[in-house]
Order: C-alpha cells, then structure tokens, then sequence
C-alpha cells in the first residue's frame, strides 16, 4: 500500500485579485511541491477553476472549495493535487471551509478545516464558537489552520497590549476540540507591521491525524 504524500502550503496572501499575486502564488506552490493549498484573504466574491490553475496550477483546478470574500475583504479557499487526493464532502460557516480529502494513493481520508478569523472582538468569540460545532462535523482525523486572528499566549506578541480574555477563550477552544498544535520551524512570529508582531498563523491537529503523519511541522 503505497503512503499519502501530504504537503500542505497554507498562506495568508492579501489578495488574489490581480495575475501578478497569482504567479507569486503558483511559484511557491511548484517550488514547495505542495499537494494541498489553503489560502486566506483571497479577497474574492468568486473563484473559478480558471482561478485555481493561473494560482495553483492546472492539477488543483477540479478539486476545490472557496469561502467568498466580502467585497473585497476576507475569503479562503482550499485546492488539492488531483493526483494525490480529491475532496469529497465541503462545510461552510462565516470564517471557515471544512472539506473530507481522500487520497487516491492509498486508503485513506480525513477532515481538513482552514479558517480566516474575524478582526473584532465580539466577530472573534462568534467565531470560536463556530469552531466548537465542528467537532461534530469531522471524523477523528482532523487538521484545523489558517490565520486565526488571535494568540494563545502572551509569548505570541511583541508587545504587552493584550487581550487575556480572548486569549483564555481561544485555548478553552482548543482543549475542547481536543486538539494538538504543529510545531513551527525557524520562527516565532507570523505576522507584523511597523511596531507588532503576533503569531496568528497557526496549525492544530488531532491525535488520530498526528498518529497517520507523524512527522508534520510548519
């Protein structure tokens, strides 16, 4: 039986709305080889096929699912390699897609979640709630990423302007979905601007997905 090969690109890339953003886009995906792409801040109402092949190229263009943006803020998408997997089953809620992949190298599916949380305070507890009823969507294999919009610890801002409660709730989230986090390599932060920087990109997975690809890092 031959083993899934499992490459995940996961990016926050403010916009695809121009060819220019989509070449930089299927650079990185041809130079990662990466057979599942999830992307946020599309700022997309639609996405075709034609999309996904000038972003992802052609092999990612039969197998996808798009959260829409509003105007022009927000989206998310998700796109496989059709060679390794094809999605079989998508959920949408307002800051996430949940789509069942399965792999067409062995027996083998499991869930996906990428999410692209909210900027406000009140939009960010909505969206944890959000994610505490997908837990019954989702079989026991189960990845959860994308930029979530908030930190779990104060370790994960440049600065002391912190938000306790919400940090508190995020990582009650966390421990309900009963979920583990991927280490990350080579940095400590995700983001930035002039003056912060804040780790708000992150990946999570269940013991059940860890046990079937035990070597996953970001």
């Amino acid at each position: 039986m031959s083993e899934q090969k499992c490459l995940v690109l996961n990016w926050n890339v403010r916009g695809l709305n121009n060819k220019a953003r989509r070449k930089v886009v299927k650079d990185l995906a041809q130079d990662t080889k990466c057979t599942i792409a999830t992307l946020q801040e599309t700022k997309l109402e639609e996405v075709t096929a034609q999309d996904i092949g000038e972003t992802l190229g052609i092999k990612f263009s039969k197998n996808f699912a798009y959260l829409p943006a509003q105007g022009t803020r927000g989206g998310a998408l998700v796109a496989v390699d059709e060679d390794y997997y094809r999605i079989s089953h998508s959920e949408f809620s307002e800051y996430t897609i949940t789509v069942r992949v399965e792999s067409t190298q062995c027996v083998s599916a499991w869930w996906i979640t990428v999410v692209y949380g909210p900027q406000g305070d009140r939009e960010k507890v909505q969206f944890l709630s959000e994610l505490r009823t997908i837990k019954s969507l989702v079989g026991d294999k189960w990845l959860l990423l994308g930029d979530f919009n908030l930190i779990l610890q104060a370790s994960d801002k440049s600065n002391d302007n912190l938000n306790r409660r919400l940090m508190g709730e995020f990582r009650s989230t966390i421990n309900f979905l009963e979920l583990k986090e991927l280490n990350l390599r080579g940095r400590k932060y995700t983001w930035s601007n002039d003056t912060t920087q804040t780790r708000i990109d992150r990946a999570f997975c269940s013991t059940e997905w860890d046990l079937m690809l035990p070597a996953s890092l970001l």
